[in-house]
């Protein structure tokens, strides 16, 4: 008996839908697949369109246009940038004061940080308790903090002036003095970023470091800072660099101890570029021009941060990475 072998009908064939394949999706599988995925995805989408995207086409738009939030905004085309650079005489020294206030405390943080991670890599007892010591400043609000250190470092009453005051030295005005109001933010930026994430960032980059390398460098007669600047300095350079780009970008945007210790005074001491930036917003409604300065300063994040990209390339050591 011959058997006839049944014809099986063909697969009948899905064409997809214009946007189902410009986004690859062939069958009906698929479709249900992918229509499901963007469903889930739809909700960050949507955020990234109403709190990011959309805001930032928004301070553009109005980077170029005279607005007060109760006015209509008046074109004013790159008016709110000429009126930056040559008629706003607090524009170019809060620029300065903030690059002043990054020279010094980046390099500061990043040394202090990077100390605090080698005494934290030693394999000494009770390492954990003292890491938590350590990241416990970060921990604190910012406002908070810098409530705390008003305090702390006040005038006639601060625990620190009455101790100077004990030993027969007479304590400086810290943050009512036009001359000590900057070191003492930055010593309180040092207080609260030594200890956080950067020395969690140079931690990690230490203990990726091959111990092998230490002991053929041993063998060869190095010694410790040898083995430090020849070996862990360039086997860790890539989180140096790092911790460099993200501590330019935070100290260039410096604002809450600044807003909450001195408001920007003694005499303009402490007036930075984000406080400057947040005056003209929302105290003065100057909402076109804050949008102004508001590009302005992610330019210089830009620019700052391009030249750190190139300049790597001469220092940063990848493993693995032709030379």
């Amino acid at each position: 008996m011959t058997v006839i072998p049944r014809r099986i009908p063909p697969l009948k064939k899905t064409w997809p839908t214009p946007l189902l394949r410009v986004l690859g999706v062939q069958t009906t599988f698929q479709a249900h697949k992918a229509l499901f995925g963007y469903l889930f995805l739809s909700p960050w989408f949507i955020g990234l369109i109403i709190f990011y995207i959309g805001p930032i086409i928004a301070s553009f738009y109005f980077s170029l246009n005279e607005y007060d939030i109760i006015s209509k905004p008046r074109w004013v085309g790159f008016g709110n940038y000429e009126r930056a650079f040559f008629k706003d005489d607090l524009f170019w020294p809060s620029l300065g004061r903030t690059l002043t206030y990054s020279v010094i405390s980046v390099p500061l943080g990043l040394i202090g940080s990077l100390l605090l991670a080698i005494l934290l890599n030693q394999g000494l007892k009770l390492t954990n308790i003292y890491r938590t010591f350590y990241f416990l400043p970060h921990l604190t609000p910012a406002v908070a903090m810098s409530i705390l250190w008003v305090w702390i470092l006040h005038p006639q009453n601060g625990p620190v002036n009455l101790f100077l005051k004990s030993i027969g030295i007479k304590g400086p005005g810290w943050f009512t003095s036009e001359k000590w109001a900057m070191p003492s933010l930055i010593l309180v930026s040092l207080w609260n970023g030594i200890g956080g994430n950067r020395m969690l960032i140079f931690l990690a980059g230490l203990q990726g470091v091959p111990e092998e390398l230490h002991d053929a460098a041993s063998i060869d007669g190095a010694g410790a800072v040898s083995r430090f600047w020849h070996v862990t300095v360039p086997m860790i350079s890539p989180t140096i660099f790092f911790n460099l780009v993200l501590g330019v970008i935070g100290a260039l945007k410096v604002f809450t101890m600044a807003f909450v210790t001195t408001g920007g005074g003694p005499s303009y001491a402490t007036w930075f570029y984000a406080l400057h930036l947040y005056r003209n917003a929302f105290e003065y409604f100057r909402m076109g021009y804050s949008s102004a300065l508001a590009w302005f300063l992610a330019l210089i994040l830009f620019i700052f941060t391009f030249i750190q990209v190139q300049t790597s390339k001469h220092w940063v050591y990848y493993a693995g990475e032709a030379r």
